[in-house]
């Protein structure tokens, strides 16, 4: 898969995600009413994160939304913020995303540039999924210890022969669009942050060559030079002095005061 449709595919799934976690916080029906044991009823009952409702068989639902903060329940509020918090993470990386596209030119904007940005919003978004599917999980999990404590303390009296009429939730179909929605961001940015590597300026190893002359070697110094031919072995061989540069045959050629005595 290339680098563009791995990006594309990544943002079209972030975008369904993200709506999905603001449509699940939305929804009301995050508890509905069960009714194994109680089938036929005039009155429904269901609840979200921001309010409770009651439809009748009539058709007629009245809804009543909760007026306090501090009296709820704290997981409900440790849902509440999770998901909101998703949902804001979520924003904001499908707005780096928008720039971060390979197939949008944004004045000069390197490479370099677009798989930073890239490898941000891949990890915002997956961040949002783990908050979407936490939020979830949390509330789907204080509604099963719920309805299992409801379930024992309905035959307790004389000897469980009595039942008592209580009322008992189970999951509703928000539940299952968060995890829905959770799961799309998540495999989104997961998407996104491999789509990186592909946008990522690849290193040139540059591998040194020694090149040696075959001809002539030249060595230089401060006082002389050598100069030597590798063209056989009749060539004179020369020494370099402080003062310059003196073959053997020149030295030998004048006499010095020493062969007079």
């Amino acid at each position: 898969m290339s680098t563009t449709t791995c990006q594309v595919v990544a943002f079209l799934l972030s975008i369904l995600g993200l709506a999905g976690c603001i449509a699940a916080t939305g929804m009301d029906m995050w508890s509905t009413q069960d009714l194994y044991d109680n089938p036929v009823t005039s009155v429904f009952q269901y609840e979200g994160l921001w309010r409770s409702c009651v439809r009748q068989s009539s058709g007629f639902t009245e809804c009543r939304p909760y007026f306090t903060i501090l009296g709820l329940p704290a997981m409900l509020q440790a849902v509440r913020a999770l998901m909101i918090v998703g949902i804001v993470l979520g924003a904001i990386g499908l707005l780096v995303s928008i720039f971060a596209l390979k197939c949008i030119r944004i004045g000069s904007m390197e490479d370099s540039a677009k798989a930073n940005m890239t490898l941000t919003s891949g990890i915002m978004f997956i961040v949002s999924g783990l908050c979407a599917i936490a939020g979830v999980s949390v509330f789907a999990n204080m509604l099963v210890t719920n309805f299992w404590m409801s379930t024992a303390n309905m035959y307790t009296g004389m000897g469980g022969m009595v039942q008592t009429v209580q009322t008992r939730y189970t999951f509703g179909a928000a539940l299952f669009v968060g995890w829905v929605a959770g799961g799309l961001t998540l495999i989104g940015g997961v998407m996104m942050c491999i789509a990186c590597r592909g946008l990522a300026p690849e290193e040139s190893n540059y591998k040194a060559v020694s090149y040696h002359a075959s001809g002539h070697s030249v060595a230089y110094k401060p006082g002389g030079f050598k100069a030597s031919t590798g063209f056989g072995s009749n060539t004179k061989n020369k020494k370099t002095y402080d003062g310059g540069a003196h073959t053997e045959d020149e030295l030998q050629s004048y006499p010095s005061k020493h062969d007079y005595v």
